[in-house]
């Protein structure tokens, strides 16, 4: 899942559920049930989501919804190699990435 998001400190909820194309409700659910995604909170309350959150709900995104985890498995499988699915997670990221980049130039040729 490659997720585009602007260069910020901070990303709100509405953004974060945008670029998954998933529903807010989703994002807060998983929040619950998830120890991983600790979004800070402003005064009135609003969820601001950092690089490291979107970073694991990448992770999680990519257990539950691409390789049809449950959520009992996704959370069994993050405690038992988490270190090692971090880093499967960041090389998956950044292939997507360059794949992105290659159908842009592709676009453009």
């Amino acid at each position: 899942m490659f997720v585009e998001l602007p260069d910020k400190r901070y990303y709100s909820i509405g953004l974060v559920a945008k670029a998954f194309n998933v529903n807010v409700s989703l994002i807060r659910f998983w929040e619950q049930e998830f120890e991983l995604i600790k979004p800070k909170k402003n005064k009135k309350g609003n969820r601001l989501f950092t690089k490291d959150d979107i970073k694991n709900l990448q992770l999680i995104y990519r257990l539950v919804k691409e390789n049809g985890y449950t959520l009992e498995g996704a959370k069994k499988k993050l405690k038992e190699k988490p270190k090692k699915l971090n880093t499967a997670n960041e090389v998956i990221v950044k292939l997507e990435a360059i794949k992105q980049e290659l159908i842009k130039i592709e676009k453009h040729l």
